[in-house]
This record gives structure tokens, sequence and C-alpha cells, in this order.
């Protein structure tokens, strides 16, 4: 694996496991889908250019992820493309958009007063993006597959 490939997030499977089908992979990221999650896995449209998207939006912060996927039967791997648009800019006009695997936790706070009187700062939203990325990883992962990061073209 080179530089690029660390910087970009590739991750292959353990030596051993089997691929399975792109069927197996695309149901098992399909299934990923819950009421529990805060992202939905659909199919992607062909504007998206991605046979799977999953998608985020963070109304607290102002923030919509996506995760544009490919499936590459016959190199068994996933090219994955993440995608940021922030509207909590300043400008709030326009937001600001940005592309590529980074790890970033959103979060809200407010002050309340504690149980000593004083004013303290409390968390009231976290996220982190790997609570979306990490499921969709290991999922293709375990599925035999490769997941290849990409920037610029899925």
């Amino acid at each position: 694996m080179g530089l690029f490939d660390k910087m970009a997030g590739t991750k292959h499977p353990e030596s051993g496991v089997a691929p399975r089908s792109a069927a197996e992979v695309r149901a098992a990221l399909l299934a990923l889908n819950g009421p529990n999650v805060r992202y939905e896995v659909r199919a992607g449209t062909p504007k998206e250019g991605a046979d799977l998207v999953a998608e985020c939006r963070l109304p607290e912060v102002r923030v919509t992820l996506k995760i544009r996927m490919r499936l590459i039967p016959d190199t068994h791997e996933v090219r994955a493309l993440d995608e940021r648009w922030d509207k909590s800019t300043v400008d709030y006009s326009n937001g600001k958009y940005s592309r590529g695997q980074a790890t970033t936790v959103y979060r809200q706070w407010t002050y309340e007063k504690g149980a000593d009187g004083r004013r303290q700062k409390v968390e009231t939203f976290r996220f982190d993006t790997r609570e979306m990325r990490d499921p969709l990883l290991q999922a293709v992962l375990d599925a035999g597959w490769t997941w290849r990061g990409v920037l610029f073209k899925l």
C-alpha cells in the first residue's frame, strides 16, 4: 500500500477471506439501514455517478455528509468518495464543500447551571464521522473486498 492509499483511507480485507459477489456486498451495505442509525444507505442516482450512497444530514450543525460508493466486481473493491457540505460558516448563503476522508467530530454546546450553582458547558449534540464510515468499511472488508478511498473520480 502506497502513501496515497494510506492518506485516502484504503483498507484491505484480512488474508484468507474469500471475496463475495457484488450483489452480496450491495445487500450487506443496504442492510446497515435501520432506526438507530443517523444515516441512510440508498441506491445512487445517475447524477451522483455511484452505485450506492450513504447520506447523513445533521441539521443541528448545518452539515450534510455523503459517501458515494462504486462497486468494482473485477478487482473486488469499493471505491468510496467522502463529501461534506458545511453551511455553518458565518456567510450562510454560501456553504463550504470539501471531499476526501477526514475524521471530524461535530459538537454543539450550551451553558447550564451545575449542581454547585456555577455555570458550566454541557455538550448537547455530538456526531463523529466514523459512526457513518466505519460500519460501511467493515461491511466491505467482511465481504472480502477492498475499501479504496478516492479524491476525484469513482
